[in-house]
């Protein structure tokens, strides 16, 4: 039988209002806490909180620098409204077009934290451009996380989405990104400039690649990359140090501006 030590004193009941309410008080700053600044939780997510909408032409820097400098004045333009999805800003003429990813489905999860930079050309535009289109608006209409995910995996399935009906790339040579990725696949900041060429049902083992997350120098060759369904399969090409660090050098102001918004987004930080 557990006792009480005689030097301790019951609280009365005034006492014990006064420690609930404190406490009440505590717990409400937490949550604004974890609401504002995206903290993460015990299991590791980022807490589920509304997207931030980002300064129009921060956003827009940040998507176009997914492309070649030669290619950014043509390209179409989608901006991040969070409450009900992407937005036209910029209609071009070359068929290319870009955003910042915010929500990646595959995951089943929301975070606020994710920024992935990219650009598709004309065949990637019409089919897996849609999907990420359709991801920020159902999730705009508040769709769930897990429903969110069973929907997109259901229109593949029903043939509402399809493939590229010829081969061509998605861009991603921006100097940073933050997304799951190696060599652990959590969550990060990084720099990793690179291709992704269509390549819906290839694996590693029909182009004999042998990728190691825990190796950059086995990721520097071409190996497969599958993001939730075999028909979102791309062949990944990273480009090469000496041109990873002509982006960064180049891309200086915009990686200064993104750390300035954001603190998740400073490179130095590499981790959250």
């Amino acid at each position: 039988m557990t006792t009480i030590n005689e030097s301790y004193e019951m609280p009365n009941r005034t006492t014990i209002h006064q420690r609930r309410r404190r406490m009440s008080l505590l717990r409400a700053l937490l949550i604004g806490l974890v609401a504002s600044t995206g903290v993460l939780s015990e299991a590791g997510h980022a807490a589920a909180v509304d997207l931030d909408q980002m300064p129009p032409q921060l956003e827009s820097r940040f998507a176009l620098s997914a492309l070649p400098p030669a290619l950014r004045d043509k390209a179409t333009v989608y901006l991040l409204d969070p409450h009900k999805g992407y937005e036209l800003s910029r209609h071009g003429t070359s068929g290319l077009a870009c955003l910042v990813q915010r929500t990646v489905w595959e995951l089943a999860d929301f975070r606020n934290d994710i920024y992935i930079p990219l650009c598709y050309d004309a065949a990637g535009a019409a089919t897996y451009l849609r999907v990420i289109l359709d991801t920020a608006k159902l999730r705009a209409e508040g769709s769930d996380p897990a429903a969110l995910h069973a929907e997109i995996e259901r229109r593949y399935r029903d043939k509402n989405y399809n493939v590229p009906e010829k081969a061509g790339l998605s861009y991603m040579v921006a100097p940073i990104m933050r997304t799951i990725g190696p060599p652990d696949m959590k969550v990060h900041t990084m720099a990793m400039p690179h291709f992704m060429f269509y390549a819906p049902g290839l694996t590693n083992s029909d182009i004999g690649a042998v990728p190691d997350l825990g190796k950059r120098e086995s990721l520097m060759n071409p190996f497969i990359d599958k993001q939730g369904t075999p028909e979102q399969s791309y062949l990944i090409q990273m480009v090469g140090e000496a041109e990873a660090r002509k982006i960064h050098a180049s891309e200086k102001r915009l990686v200064a501006d993104l750390c300035a918004y954001r603190e998740i987004l400073c490179l130095a930080r590499m981790k959250h």
